[in-house]
């Protein structure tokens, strides 16, 4: 019964964490992790390199023996022309005066139910050297996708990441609407007083409660596109909605310098480097399609006729009655054995070893113009997104100083409408003024944080950690 009390005092306790680890928000990295494993173009690779290592084990087994077993069975029947030549027979005196035998042709006829089985064994000794660059260019193939993989993987973390920012920016979206709100309730209050005191007109009041149902309408359309990014997150990452809506980010700007500015460490560079890796390969392989192949063999057989008749069309020795008729007892021929070695030597191919080779070459030509052409490419847009987190780095110092010029010119105006210095077109303008300086301000850290993590990308570095 202790024990049992006990059991339950840890149930009781672990239960909040349970519940807890169900309905909390999910971080970044489970974000991205939920989303690499459901990501369509990462699986199709991922089941693509499935079939290169397949292809990878089909070489390696090339030269593991191979055992046949085959039989058959069912009726023969065979003819065979043959000639018996002229014979003389020489004359015995007073006994017997000579004879000669005509050459004259004759057919052998065979039938019967014929049984035939059959064990074969044989094992390539030597490929001519071909096998060897195919695993080679295999190889190479397997590490370009793989790096094809890692690049699929950044692209998913860009994209996720630049969801999770949305998300961010829509919260501190909220945050400013929300404080407008409060400052337009005290600024109401303060104008239905002057209303009271003749201080404003009907129509200044007016401005007020338009204002106010402004604010009601972004509040939402901000509703409506978080909505919009939860169904968004969801379809990616597939957890669920509810966690989702508990996410709270916050934007904060991303440092990163350019270390090293060499475009060679490039995915895209890498993967194609190694698939000209794998074309060379595969060049000299196909180059050696004159070699001999070596393979031994050994084989193991029985052959049966059952119930045979064997005859001639014509009699063995013309005037004689010797025309051939039987129906021997059943033939059996075991064991028939052969082992050896054998080659096999393509001397002339019609010309197809010849084709492979240059069709080989050419597809090296042309992953090397992917390369030069990825390789100019690249190095703009590593110029340019060096360029972009410049200005966005810049633009938030910009903005963060006009968000401060428009909170105190917001200040400012306040003051002088509560004296009725100030119109409440003064005022309404102010607010929106601070509203779009505080919003700028927000989106300028998240300009700057996509432009941060697309130099990250450019310079293959994107550091989740950094996020």
């Amino acid at each position: 019964m202790k024990n049992r009390n006990k059991k339950w005092a840890w149930i009781l306790l672990l239960l909040p964490s349970l519940i807890f680890s169900q309905t909390s928000a999910p971080t970044l990295q489970e974000l991205i992790t939920s989303a690499i494993s459901k990501d369509a173009t990462l699986n199709e690779q991922v089941l693509q390199n499935k079939i290169t290592h397949l292809d990878d084990e089909k070489l390696k087994d090339i030269f593991l023996p191979k055992v046949e077993i085959s039989g058959k069975g069912g009726y023969m029947y065979t003819t065979a022309q043959f000639s018996t030549p002229e014979v003389n027979v020489p004359a015995i005196p007073n006994i017997f005066p000579g004879l000669t035998v005509p050459e004259r042709s004759n057919n052998l006829n065979i039938s019967g139910i014929s049984a035939m089985a059959k064990a074969e064994a044989s094992v390539l000794l030597y490929s001519g050297g071909k096998v060897k660059y195919l695993k080679e260019a295999n190889r190479e193939k397997n590490l370009s996708e793989q790096i094809l993989m890692e690049k699929s993987k950044d692209d998913v973390v860009s994209m996720i990441s630049q969801a999770y920012d949305q998300f961010a920016l829509l919260e501190e979206s909220r945050k400013v609407l929300d404080e407008s709100k409060k400052r337009l309730d005290i600024n109401r209050k303060t104008a239905d007083k002057a209303l009271g005191y003749g201080l404003i007109t009907p129509y200044d009041h007016k401005k007020i409660e338009l204002a106010q149902a402004t604010l009601d309408s972004k509040i939402v359309e901000y509703e409506g596109k978080k909505q919009l990014l939860i169904t968004q997150l969801e379809v990616l990452t597939g957890i669920e909605r509810e966690r989702i809506a508990e996410i709270k980010p916050n934007l904060k700007p991303i440092s990163y310098a350019v270390a090293d500015k060499n475009i060679d460490q490039r995915a895209e560079v890498q993967a194609l480097d190694h698939g000209i890796k794998a074309t060379e390969f595969k060049i000299e392989a196909e180059k050696k399609w004159w070699v001999p192949k070596v393979q031994a063999q050994t084989s193991l057989s029985y052959f049966g006729l059952y119930n045979n008749h064997i005859s001639t069309s014509k009699d063995l020795i013309q005037g004689l009655n010797t025309k051939l008729n039987i129906n021997p007892s059943n033939l059996n021929i075991l064991p028939i054995f052969q082992a050896g070695v054998g080659f096999k030597w393509d001397v002339f191919d019609g010309n197809e070893g010849k084709v492979a080779v240059e069709s080989a070459k050419i597809n090296k030509e042309i992953l090397e113009n992917k390369k030069r052409d990825a390789q100019k490419k690249l190095k703009l847009n590593l110029a340019n997104n060096q360029t972009n987190y410049d200005i966005a780095d810049a633009q938030i110092n910009l903005k963060a100083k006009a968000k401060s010029i428009a909170t105190i010119a917001l200040q400012n105006v306040e003051k002088e409408f509560r004296y009725g210095t100030k119109k409440s077109s003064d005022l309404i303008d102010a607010e929106n003024d601070l509203q779009t300086a505080e919003l700028e301000y927000q989106t300028a850290i998240y300009n700057q944080r996509r432009s941060a993590i697309e130099l990250m990308k450019a310079t293959q570095n994107l550091d989740i950690n950094q996020l």
